[in-house]
């Protein structure tokens, strides 16, 4: 496992990989628009799931949509795509450390976003012809609701903070798995990261995009374009501060008590040494 000092090298150095893709840009939008449809895959699986639950009165609900929905960050890390979300962690200590520039962080960042965007709304229109979700639906009475708190009932201070503790876990679950080499952690910390956000009610600017398109196809009160912009630029504000304050900014002050752990440890190291001679 990395120490949280070689982390904080990974990451800006990962930053560097991650803008550098954005060079070829059809094959870095193919992989941004991959990465919004995994994470739409997982919002449908929570839909599909705990619905029936939900609609039963079932109190378990919200857990079982929150343990469902970690196959989208995993299938991001394990099958390959870019989410703009953990990118905020990144990039963010890639500036930072001068890794990469500030404008080249905010410039692929933004390609990122659109990105997951499109990927979004193609997996919501294809869930769509489907009918999976379709208003006599268990799960389509969940997005029905669902549509309808994140479009009008949150205040903007509400979908500001869901977004900032959302994206605290995304970026948490992303920054375990670069800290360690086994595959079967880095699932669990994934699954259980995204539970947590999910299960509480955080928002995921990503999530919500295919939340609000496949709201907009089914035709659900409240699935209109001011009110998907409006949670999305809300939300969207609320998970970098999440990604980037309190995770990437966190770790880049705390990672030097390493440091300081080493030169204790040399201190006391040279202090045996001076008794034994």
């Amino acid at each position: 496992m990395l120490t949280v000092t070689q982390n904080v090298e990974y990451q800006g150095g990962y930053a560097v990989t991650r803008t550098g893709g954005a060079r070829k840009p059809f094959p870095f939008l193919i992989s941004t628009m991959l990465a919004g449809a995994y994470i739409g895959i997982a919002d449908v699986f929570m839909f599909t799931a705990a619905g029936p639950m939900k609609e039963a009165g079932d109190p378990w609900a919200p857990l079982v949509g929150g343990l469902v929905f970690g196959i989208g960050l995993i299938l991001c890390v394990f099958a390959g795509g870019e989410l703009a979300t953990s990118a905020m962690m990144t990039f963010t200590i890639g500036g930072a450390r001068k890794s990469i520039t500030w404008a080249k962080g905010v410039g692929v960042l933004l390609f990122m976003l659109v990105g997951n965007l499109l990927g979004s709304i193609v997996l919501a229109y294809l869930v769509h012809l489907s009918g999976v979700l379709g208003p006599e639906t268990a799960g389509g009475a969940m997005l029905a609701a669902a549509v309808l708190n994140k479009g009008s009932h949150y205040t903007a201070i509400q979908l500001f903070a869901r977004g900032i503790m959302c994206n605290v876990l995304v970026c948490l679950a992303i920054w375990c798995v670069t800290r360690s080499t086994s595959e079967v952690a880095k699932m669990i910390a994934m699954a259980w990261c995204l539970a947590a956000f999910v299960t509480s009610g955080f928002e995921h600017v990503v999530a919500n995009m295919t939340t609000f398109a496949l709201g907009i196809f089914e035709g659900v009160d409240g699935g209109t374009l001011a009110a998907a912009a409006r949670n999305i630029l809300i939300v969207g504000a609320g998970n970098i501060v999440g990604g980037a304050v309190f995770v990437a900014l966190a770790y880049l002050a705390a990672h030097k008590i390493e440091a300081g752990a080493a030169e204790a440890r040399a201190e006391q190291e040279q202090k045996e040494a001076a008794k034994a001679s």
